[in-house]
Protein backbone atom coordinates (compact mmCIF):
# COMPACT_ATOMS: atom_id res chain seq x y z
CA UNK A 1 0.00 0.00 0.00
CA UNK A 2 1.72 3.00 -0.44
CA UNK A 3 1.92 6.68 1.11
CA UNK A 4 -0.94 7.85 -0.73
CA UNK A 5 -3.59 5.13 -0.53
CA UNK A 6 -2.78 4.87 2.95
CA UNK A 7 -3.13 9.10 3.82
CA UNK A 8 -6.47 8.48 1.86
CA UNK A 9 -7.81 5.33 3.92
CA UNK A 10 -6.45 7.51 6.90
CA UNK A 11 -8.99 10.53 5.81
CA UNK A 12 -11.79 8.31 5.49
CA UNK A 13 -11.69 6.57 8.58
CA UNK A 14 -11.69 10.00 10.21
CA UNK A 15 -14.64 11.26 8.20
CA UNK A 16 -15.99 7.73 9.09
CA UNK A 17 -15.39 8.37 12.61
CA UNK A 18 -16.65 12.17 12.98
CA UNK A 19 -19.65 11.37 11.07
CA UNK A 20 -20.82 8.32 13.93
CA UNK A 21 -20.23 10.95 16.40
CA UNK A 22 -22.06 13.34 14.82
CA UNK A 23 -24.80 11.19 14.33
CA UNK A 24 -24.54 10.32 17.92
CA UNK A 25 -24.67 13.79 19.51
CA UNK A 26 -27.99 13.90 17.20
CA UNK A 27 -29.49 11.67 18.85
CA UNK A 28 -28.57 12.60 22.02
CA UNK A 29 -29.52 15.74 22.14
CA UNK A 30 -32.68 14.64 20.64
CA UNK A 31 -32.93 12.00 23.20
CA UNK A 32 -32.00 14.90 26.25
CA UNK A 33 -35.00 17.01 24.08
CA UNK A 34 -37.42 14.80 23.92
CA UNK A 35 -37.05 14.33 27.93
CA UNK A 36 -36.35 18.01 28.85
CA UNK A 37 -40.22 18.16 27.06
CA UNK A 38 -41.88 15.60 28.53
CA UNK A 39 -41.15 16.50 32.35
CA UNK A 40 -41.32 20.07 31.66
CA UNK A 41 -44.77 20.27 32.97
CA UNK A 42 -44.18 18.32 36.30
CA UNK A 43 -40.95 20.36 37.17
CA UNK A 44 -43.42 23.81 36.09
CA UNK A 45 -45.93 22.15 38.85
CA UNK A 46 -43.77 20.87 41.19
CA UNK A 47 -41.81 24.37 40.87
CA UNK A 48 -45.10 25.98 41.49
CA UNK A 49 -46.20 23.78 44.80
CA UNK A 50 -43.11 24.68 46.29
CA UNK A 51 -43.34 28.49 45.57
CA UNK A 52 -46.96 28.39 47.52
CA UNK A 53 -45.88 26.26 50.22
CA UNK A 54 -43.97 29.07 50.92
CA UNK A 55 -46.12 31.59 50.57
CA UNK A 56 -49.16 29.66 52.54
CA UNK A 57 -46.75 29.90 55.52
CA UNK A 58 -46.96 33.33 55.42
CA UNK A 59 -50.30 33.96 54.21
CA UNK A 60 -53.44 32.38 54.05
CA UNK A 61 -55.42 31.44 51.07
CA UNK A 62 -58.20 32.36 52.93
CA UNK A 63 -57.64 35.92 52.78
CA UNK A 64 -57.19 36.48 49.23
CA UNK A 65 -59.24 34.98 45.84
CA UNK A 66 -56.38 36.02 43.31
CA UNK A 67 -53.97 33.70 41.56
CA UNK A 68 -50.61 35.32 43.42
CA UNK A 69 -48.67 33.29 40.43
CA UNK A 70 -50.40 35.80 37.61
CA UNK A 71 -50.09 38.59 40.06
CA UNK A 72 -46.88 39.32 40.42
CA UNK A 73 -44.24 42.34 39.47
CA UNK A 74 -40.44 41.88 39.01
CA UNK A 75 -38.01 43.79 41.30
CA UNK A 76 -34.95 44.85 40.01
CA UNK A 77 -32.11 45.04 42.86
CA UNK A 78 -33.34 46.25 45.95
CA UNK A 79 -31.52 47.95 48.67
CA UNK A 80 -33.72 48.45 51.23
CA UNK A 81 -34.71 44.80 51.06
CA UNK A 82 -30.89 43.32 50.66
CA UNK A 83 -31.72 41.98 47.27
CA UNK A 84 -28.89 42.72 45.29
CA UNK A 85 -30.52 40.19 42.45
CA UNK A 86 -33.81 40.24 40.36
CA UNK A 87 -36.98 38.81 42.77
CA UNK A 88 -40.41 38.33 42.18
CA UNK A 89 -43.00 39.83 44.44
CA UNK A 90 -46.58 38.82 44.20
CA UNK A 91 -49.58 40.55 45.04
CA UNK A 92 -52.44 39.04 46.94
CA UNK A 93 -56.02 40.47 46.58
CA UNK A 94 -59.73 40.19 47.08
CA UNK A 95 -62.45 41.11 45.14
CA UNK A 96 -59.96 43.02 43.26
CA UNK A 97 -58.71 45.09 46.41
CA UNK A 98 -55.23 44.92 47.90
CA UNK A 99 -54.96 42.92 50.35
CA UNK A 100 -51.06 41.88 50.83
CA UNK A 101 -47.58 42.23 49.46
CA UNK A 102 -45.36 38.76 49.27
CA UNK A 103 -41.44 38.80 48.49
CA UNK A 104 -38.52 38.11 49.41
CA UNK A 105 -35.65 39.77 51.83
CA UNK A 106 -32.56 39.53 53.07
CA UNK A 107 -30.65 39.88 55.71
CA UNK A 108 -27.11 40.47 54.70
CA UNK A 109 -25.30 40.64 58.24
CA UNK A 110 -26.61 37.40 60.14
CA UNK A 111 -23.97 35.35 62.07
CA UNK A 112 -22.81 33.23 59.35
CA UNK A 113 -23.60 35.60 56.28
CA UNK A 114 -26.63 36.16 54.65
CA UNK A 115 -30.06 34.86 55.97
CA UNK A 116 -32.40 34.61 53.11
CA UNK A 117 -36.31 35.37 54.06
CA UNK A 118 -39.85 35.70 52.77
CA UNK A 119 -42.12 38.21 54.11
CA UNK A 120 -45.97 39.06 53.90
CA UNK A 121 -47.01 42.70 54.30
CA UNK A 122 -50.71 43.45 54.28
CA UNK A 123 -52.22 46.44 52.69
CA UNK A 124 -52.61 47.80 56.30
CA UNK A 125 -49.22 47.92 57.09
CA UNK A 126 -49.16 44.64 59.49
CA UNK A 127 -47.06 41.78 59.19
CA UNK A 128 -48.98 39.17 58.12
CA UNK A 129 -45.96 36.27 58.19
CA UNK A 130 -42.02 36.02 58.14
CA UNK A 131 -40.53 32.78 57.57
CA UNK A 132 -36.39 31.98 56.83
CA UNK A 133 -35.52 29.81 53.34
CA UNK A 134 -32.43 29.73 53.88
CA UNK A 135 -29.54 30.78 56.15
CA UNK A 136 -25.95 28.79 57.57
CA UNK A 137 -26.86 29.89 60.80
CA UNK A 138 -25.00 27.47 64.16
CA UNK A 139 -26.99 24.35 64.25
CA UNK A 140 -28.20 24.32 67.88
CA UNK A 141 -27.58 28.26 68.49
CA UNK A 142 -28.78 30.29 66.09
CA UNK A 143 -30.92 28.54 63.47
CA UNK A 144 -34.01 28.47 65.84
CA UNK A 145 -34.50 31.52 63.36
CA UNK A 146 -35.52 28.40 61.33
CA UNK A 147 -39.17 27.30 62.07
CA UNK A 148 -38.55 23.65 62.31
CA UNK A 149 -35.58 24.02 64.30
CA UNK A 150 -36.81 25.55 66.96
CA UNK A 151 -37.38 23.93 70.08
CA UNK A 152 -40.53 25.99 70.91
CA UNK A 153 -43.00 24.70 68.91
CA UNK A 154 -46.02 26.41 70.75
CA UNK A 155 -44.53 29.47 69.97
CA UNK A 156 -41.56 29.81 67.35
CA UNK A 157 -39.60 32.83 67.51
CA UNK A 158 -39.96 33.90 63.89
CA UNK A 159 -43.90 33.73 64.40
CA UNK A 160 -43.30 37.13 66.70
CA UNK A 161 -43.38 39.68 64.06
CA UNK A 162 -47.09 38.22 63.10
CA UNK A 163 -49.20 41.28 64.03
CA UNK A 164 -46.72 43.66 64.02
CA UNK A 165 -46.93 47.38 62.19
CA UNK A 166 -44.92 50.30 62.02
CA UNK A 167 -48.21 51.81 63.05
CA UNK A 168 -48.29 50.48 66.23
CA UNK A 169 -44.80 49.24 67.34
CA UNK A 170 -41.89 51.89 67.32
CA UNK A 171 -39.10 52.10 65.75
CA UNK A 172 -37.44 51.72 68.80
CA UNK A 173 -38.85 48.53 69.64
CA UNK A 174 -38.49 46.83 66.40
CA UNK A 175 -35.06 44.71 68.17
CA UNK A 176 -34.44 42.49 70.13
CA UNK A 177 -35.36 43.06 74.35
CA UNK A 178 -31.01 43.41 74.63
CA UNK A 179 -31.64 46.38 72.83
CA UNK A 180 -34.76 47.98 74.16
CA UNK A 181 -36.55 46.52 72.12
CA UNK A 182 -39.61 44.07 72.40
CA UNK A 183 -38.34 41.05 70.23
CA UNK A 184 -37.22 38.33 72.75
CA UNK A 185 -34.17 36.09 72.04
CA UNK A 186 -31.91 32.99 72.61
CA UNK A 187 -29.68 33.64 75.18
CA UNK A 188 -25.91 33.31 73.57
CA UNK A 189 -27.51 34.05 69.96
CA UNK A 190 -28.34 37.50 69.46
CA UNK A 191 -26.37 38.34 66.11
CA UNK A 192 -29.03 36.15 64.24
CA UNK A 193 -32.07 37.28 65.52
CA UNK A 194 -30.66 40.95 65.34
CA UNK A 195 -30.13 40.67 61.52
CA UNK A 196 -33.28 39.38 61.19
CA UNK A 197 -35.43 41.67 63.00
CA UNK A 198 -33.55 44.73 61.29
CA UNK A 199 -34.28 43.12 57.90
CA UNK A 200 -38.11 42.79 58.92
CA UNK A 201 -38.35 46.01 59.91
CA UNK A 202 -36.78 47.09 56.74
CA UNK A 203 -39.13 45.54 54.45
CA UNK A 204 -42.17 46.72 56.83
CA UNK A 205 -40.85 50.58 55.96
CA UNK A 206 -40.41 49.48 52.44
CA UNK A 207 -43.22 48.16 51.66
CA UNK A 208 -45.05 51.13 53.35
CA UNK A 209 -43.32 53.36 51.33
CA UNK A 210 -43.89 51.62 47.93
CA UNK A 211 -47.48 50.21 48.82
CA UNK A 212 -49.78 51.88 46.33
CA UNK A 213 -47.18 51.99 43.47
CA UNK A 214 -46.43 48.22 43.64
CA UNK A 215 -49.77 47.36 43.60
CA UNK A 216 -50.72 49.37 40.96
CA UNK A 217 -47.76 49.10 38.49
CA UNK A 218 -48.30 46.47 35.75
CA UNK A 219 -52.16 45.40 37.15
CA UNK A 220 -54.13 44.17 34.86
CA UNK A 221 -56.96 46.49 33.45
Amino acid sequence: MTSVTKEITAQAMAVRTAATLFIFVVIFTGLLSGAYLWTKPAIEASATEEKMKLVDEVLPRSEYDNNLLDDTLALTETPELGQKDPSTLFRARKAGKPVALVFEAVAPDGYAGKIRLIVAIRASGEVAGVRVTQHKETPGLGDYIEIKKDKNKARPWITQFTGMSLAQVSDKEWKVKKDGGRLDYYAGATITPRAVTKAVHKAAKWAEANRDRLFAEGAAK
